[in-house]
């Protein structure tokens, strides 16, 4: 089972990485992406890959196989602008051609919910690194909150080869136009919450194998988890199990199917070793 995109990086994480990351392993999961918001994180998400990766092989902790992004959050656009002279494309060429187990360009995309940056800035960082990504022959790992219109039409304009749309909480109707377009969706625990009718009918209609799970650790913990003890817990890659199973029952399929064509699905996509 393959955690597709979760935050390793986080300072949530950062007292008991190894526990989570063997957590993860022994719950079955063989591969995690960990994906960076800011240039620095995408830098420390490769550390992080790098450092399991040389791990790999200890019988003793069970690591799993985790590989990298670098991208900038549209939260965190105002960064994508000139530094010491340099162009933000410049940096982030240089990490994405690093290592090889930098897999894709993310997260990057559009967000006018919290509206962390203005809209023209997070246009123009989405579109370059979009760009970037379609030079580099890299899959793109898009963030879309409120903006599905802007976010489809840079998409339509600049025509990568591979995206995904992580954290898909949008009506089927408006969606399936990525589909048809031969992209992926990914859906998290926000799929398990009782209020989440519209995101399981787009699970329903969208083709397996162009579904990817994931769960966005250390946030949206799945239903089952949400709170112990009265309070809220941290989510973990251990739990993308809960994620695989609501998709399982939503399909009418079972557990071993969904697995099977989504770890097929997440290898193919950011061309992982099986």
């Amino acid at each position: 089972m393959i955690d597709s995109h979760c935050h390793l990086a986080d300072k949530q994480f950062l007292h008991d990485l190894e526990e989570i990351i063997i957590h993860a392993r022994d719950a079955g999961v063989d591969h995690i992406i960990t994906i960076a918001d800011t240039l620095e994180e995408g830098e420390r998400c490769i550390e992080i890959a790098m450092k399991y990766s040389s791990r790999l092989h200890d019988a003793t902790k069970k690591y799993p196989n985790i590989f990298a992004t670098v991208g900038v959050h549209p939260h965190n656009a105002t960064q994508w602008r000139m530094t010491n002279g340099q162009a933000p494309t410049i940096k982030l060429r240089s990490l994405l051609e690093s290592s090889t187990k930098v897999v894709a360009v993310g997260e990057i995309g559009l967000d006018y919910h919290y509206m962390n940056s203005p809209k023209v800035i997070q246009q123009n960082a989405f579109k370059e690194q979009l760009q970037l990504a379609k030079e580099l022959g890299l899959p793109a790992v898009i963030h879309s909150r409120e903006a599905l219109e802007d976010t489809w039409n840079i998409i339509r304009e600049t025509c990568p080869e591979k995206c995904v749309l992580h954290c898909c909480t949008e009506q089927w109707k408006n969606v399936k136009r990525f589909i048809d377009a031969g992209y992926f969706l990914s859906f998290t625990g926000i799929a398990t919450y009782p209020k989440s009718d519209e995101i399981r009918h787009t699970i329903r209609e969208c083709p397996l194998n162009q579904i990817m799970i994931e769960t966005d650790a250390p946030y949206l913990p799945p239903e089952a988890l949400r709170v112990q003890k009265g309070t809220r817990v941290r989510n973990e890659p251990a739990n993308v199990l809960e994620i695989a199973k609501c998709i399982a029952e939503t399909k009418g399929i079972s557990l071993e199917e969904v697995d099977r064509i989504t770890t097929r699905n997440a290898i193919k996509f950011f061309t992982l070793p099986s």
